[in-house]
């Protein structure tokens, strides 16, 4: 070996100058990693795919050679690509555990669904969105605990009262987890919100405020009906 360095560490080291069939394999492995197309957007997951496409493409000819200028530019693309996956990626992920474990309320919990709901409505008029879908969600839910639908319960997160109040309010039960989905991608930074977003959660509200909760073959557990 020309260098005195330790045989366990120059195993490790990668080639320097990759050839073509190499410098595919790795570009296609570190974008194969599931935290890349488990939080990506639907225009990135398509990039992606379509980047592992043309790179399948390149061995069509069964070769495994090419021009000289195909390494260094499957490289440099599998870079580029890896960093705007990291910068998109990254803040998703943070979002969705902060989703995970975060109370609805935040740290003030005290507010009545009628509070909520008139703090919403406000934040529509000024046209805050993310004001609006955020407290016209809380109304939502904290109406469910006035109405002695579900009970009251700290730490309770967004995806955990769609499941639980679809249980009893089953014709609404897509609307729901689409409501809690928008409540934490608004309310964690993932995405924006829109009028017709806060729309989608009021008409929601009033929905389910006109019909009674079906209780019929459920497990009680987590509903405020007698035992």
């Amino acid at each position: 070996m020309p260098w005195d360095v330790p045989v366990g560490m120059a195993a490790m080291e990668p080639p320097v100058t990759p050839d073509r069939d190499e410098a595919r394999r790795w570009a296609a492995e570190e974008l194969s990693k599931q935290q890349y197309p488990d939080a990506q957007p639907s225009w990135l997951d398509q990039l992606w795919r379509d980047f592992l496409d043309w790179l399948t493409s390149l061995d069509s000819g069964g070769t495994g050679s090419g021009p000289d200028f195909a390494v260094p530019l499957i490289v440099a693309l599998a870079v580029a690509l890896i960093v705007v996956a990291v910068v998109v990626v990254r803040p998703r992920l943070n979002a969705r555990r902060k989703a995970a474990r975060a109370d609805i309320y935040g740290d003030d919990n005290s507010m009545d669904s009628d509070g909520y709901r008139k703090r919403a409505a406000t934040a529509a008029d000024d046209g805050d969105w993310p004001t609006a879908v955020v407290d016209q969600f809380r109304a939502l839910v904290r109406s469910a605990e006035e109405r002695d639908v579900i009970e009251v319960r700290a730490g309770r997160t967004a995806d955990e009262a769609a499941r639980q109040l679809g249980q009893v309010f089953g014709f609404a039960q897509a609307r729901l987890d689409a409501a809690a989905r928008l409540f934490d991608a608004v309310l964690y930074g993932e995405q924006g919100a829109t009028a017709s977003g806060y729309e989608a959660v009021r008409q929601l509200d009033g929905d389910l405020l006109g019909v009674k909760p079906d209780f019929a073959g459920q497990a009680h557990a987590g509903f405020a009906v007698p035992r």
